[in-house]
This record gives structure tokens, C-alpha cells and sequence, in this order.
């Protein structure tokens, strides 16, 4: 039997200039990963040599620069492409981030599938964004929806999923890994159970992405979004995927210049897809630090780096719950690397206000997840967030000072 090598986490930390830097006078323990990661010098390099030495507008110029901008441009569609195993890529269109790629799935179904009386079905753990545009496209088409609940652990109820499905389904749009919870929800029984009811699916794929690798050919998926910012690519960038037929069918989301073919003043000719659904400059350095990013996880040992990662989920999850007046929320398995918590008596912004004082970054509040915390009679959780960049001492750091936190308030 082959061991495999351990995974060197010490040399990954040296990639990425912003771990060896102080906070309040103490080395920095960034435990927000899910909130946002860090970046690599690979991908803050590719940025800074864009816009130093190769700034150009793309689809536009016949010129040097542009050519190299747009060869950039379309090369990192199918590097996306792949990245997630689709075969077509002129089915990625570049996106603002997540919540812009699911405003364009429900404007479409909005424009070109809703009618009175039909439904959208989410489940109880969604981030608003994936909440917020279905409602709003509920309100203007008369469509109903409807929340598939959560059980006790953390883990989608499927049975209830199941029963909610119907003739007047029109959608089911589900988060891939819960981001306050860390769940993994089954998403191949899922969309198993929604294709049998002739339901497409829509999966929210900003917190699977940073963690394991996707495959939408084996998934099976309808749509599938995520934001680069989550996977060491900039801010200001995501991803939507759909099949080809939903693309064709759905109407583009916002006009101007580059998503034309023809413009006259007596009625304008649309772009094929992607074009249709990219209007106007794009965030191209967003684009090529997508790629850098992208080239960053797949020149590394990724399944090194989730064994990592849940090891340091179980480490830290065990010595957490040793701490008297901790509760974990969310405790279903799998899970990815993510622990929200409360502390009786203590307000989550205190906790992560206590923390910072000790350079511990950590997300607390409602994480755009207000329906499921509410669901869990909490206000706020105080969450922490572990990438492969982390290491033990990160997650020492935190118990300590979590156990002084405690000591000081009681």
C-alpha cells in the first residue's frame, strides 16, 4: 500500500504573501477563508502584469495589445471550462461573481419560463443570493416559493425535498456546500430526484469550488455558479455555466456595446452565446487572475490539500467541543472545512472582536444566511473558515484564545 506524501503545507503559506504579515502587533491567523481567500503571488503577479504591460481593451482592436487582451479573455473561458468539466466552452459566461450569475438564471426564467401559479424550490440553508432573486422573480410572475427544510444536524431533509417536488415545479435552486454550516449536500441525489420530476437544477458552487473538484459532466447539473474570489482569483469575477439550451432561450440580461452582432436604429441583432450575456468592458484583469488562480490549484496537490483540510477541520472541531459553553451549529457529515459556533453569554461580534485582538480573523454574524440561523434560534455565529493554507498552529491559536475569551467573560 502506497502512503501518500504528506501535504506540504509550510511550502503553500510561503505562496502567499499576506500570511507572514502582523496584525496588531502579532502574527496574522486569516481564518475568514470562506468569507474570501487569500491570494497567491502568482495571481496578484498576472494582475500586475496586465495592467503594467499588456492593458488593452478586448474584441475591439486589431492592435497587439488587444489581441493578446482578448486571447487572454476567451483562453480562460475554456480553462474554466475544463476546470469544471464541461466540454462546451462558450457555455461559461464571465459574471460579477455568484449573486450576479443567479440574477441572470432567474431574469431569464423570469422573461422566458414563469408563469402564475408555478414554483421555485430552495432549500432552508441558502445564502440570500440565492434566495433574494427568487423571490423577486416570484413577485413579478405570480410564481410561488417554496423552502425545503433542515434538519437538526445541519443536513437537507430529503424526503421533504422530495414531496415539495411537483408538476408546477419549474426549479430547483440549491446550495452545493452551505457556507454557514459547512454541509455537504448529496447533490447527485438530488438532481437524481429532480430530473425524475423533469426539474432542472441549479447548484451554488462558490463554496464546493475551493474545496473539491467539480464535475458537472458526473453532477449532472443544469446551471452551476461560483465566484473567483473564493478560489485565489480577484474580487469582481464569477462564473455561470448553463446547457446550451437555456442559454439559447434565455433573453440577455443587460444591453450595450460587444453583445451585439448589429445595431440600427430600426431593431438590433444579439451576439451567439457567451457574447449575448457579456455587455459592455469586462472586468478582464478579474479574467486573467482567474486563470492564475485556476492554473495555481491545478499545478497542486488537490486532494492532499482537502485531506489537509479536514484534518484540520477535525482538530479543531474535537478541541472545540471540549470548551464549556461552545456549541458547534451544524454538525452533519461530510462537511467542509467550516465551524459556526456560539458561546453562551457571548454576542458573536464580541467574540470576533476579542479574537481580531489576537490577529484571528474570523466572519461573525449572519453570514447572508438570516433564514437559517433563524431556523437554529441563533442571531449570529461566530465562524471559522480553514483553507489548505492553514496549519495547526492556526487552529492552536484559536482554541487558546477562545479559552480566554471564556475566562475573561465568566
Amino acid at each position: 500500500m502506497i502512503v501518500p506524501a504528506p501535504f506540504d503545507v509550510e511550502s503553500v503559506r510561503s505562496d502567499f504573501p499576506i500570511l507572514a504579515s502582523t496584525v496588531h502587533g502579532k502574527p496574522l491567523t486569516y481564518l475568514d477563508s470562506a468569507a474570501t481567500s487569500q491570494k497567491p503571488q502568482s495571481v496578484v503577479s498576472a494582475i500586475e502584469k496586465y495592467y503594467a504591460l499588456e492593458n488593452a481593451n478586448i474584441h475591439r482592436g486589431l492592435h497587439y495589445l488587444s489581441e493578446k487582451a482578448t486571447d487572454a479573455y476567451e483562453s480562460t473561458r475554456v480553462q474554466v471550462a475544463d476546470f469544471i468539466g464541461v466540454s462546451d466552452s462558450d457555455t461559461i459566461i464571465f459574471t460579477r461573481g455568484a449573486t450576479e450569475s443567479i440574477n441572470i438564471i432567474a431574469h431569464g426564467f423570469v422573461e422566458s419560463v414563469l408563469q402564475k401559479g408555478d414554483e421555485i424550490l430552495i432549500s432552508h440553508m441558502e445564502h440570500h443570493a440565492n434566495i433574494v432573486p427568487w423571490q423577486i422573480a416570484c413577485e413579478k410572475t405570480g410564481a410561488i416559493l417554496k423552502v425545503s427544510p433542515v434538519n437538526e444536524d445541519g443536513s437537507l431533509d430529503l424526503v421533504a425535498m422530495e414531496q415539495l417536488i411537483n408538476e408546477r415545479t419549474k426549479l430547483l435552486a440549491i446550495v452545493h456546500v452551505s457556507n454557514s454550516l459547512g454541509t455537504v449536500n448529496p447533490v447527485e441525489a438530488i438532481i437524481k430526484i429532480a430530473h425524475a420530476n423533469a426539474v432542472p437544477v441549479l447548484l451554488d458552487g462558490s463554496q464546493s469550488v475551493p474545496h473539491q473538484t467539480v464535475d458537472i459532466s458526473k453532477i449532472g447539473c443544469d446551471f452551476f455558479v461560483f465566484s473567483g474570489h473564493k478560489i485565489l482569483g480577484p474580487t469582481g469575477i464569477g462564473v455561470l455555466w448553463a446547457k446550451r439550451e437555456w442559454l439559447e432561450q434565455f433573453p440577455p440580461y443587460q444591453s450595450g456595446g460587444d453583445m451585439i452582432e448589429r445595431v440600427d436604429f430600426d431593431g438590433t441583432t444579439y451576439k451567439a452565446i457567451p457574447g449575448k450575456f457579456e455587455a459592455g468592458t469586462p472586468h478582464i484583469a478579474g479574467v486573467i487572475g482567474l486563470s492564475a488562480a485556476i492554473r495555481y490549484l491545478n499545478d497542486m496537490d488537490r486532494l492532499g490539500a482537502y485531506r489537509h483540510e479536514q484534518e484540520l477541520l477535525s482538530l479543531a472541531t474535537e478541541q472545540l467541543q471540549d470548551i464549556n459553553g461552545l456549541r458547534i451549529i451544524g454538525t452533519a457529515s461530510p462537511k467542509a472545512s467550516v465551524i459556526s459556533f456560539v458561546f453562551d453569554g457571548i454576542h458573536a461580534h464580541d467574540i470576533g472582536t476579542f479574537l481580531d485582538a489576537d490577529a484571528i480573523a474570523i466572519r461573525s454574524g449572519h453570514h447572508c444566511t438570516q433564514p437559517l440561523l433563524k431556523r437554529f434560534g441563533v442571531p449570529a455565529t461566530a465562524r471559522a473558515s480553514f483553507a489548505f493554507y492553514n496549519n495547526e498552529d492556526d487552529v492552536d491559536r484559536l482554541v487558546k484564545a477562545l479559552k480566554k475569551l471564556k475566562k475573561f467573560f465568566t
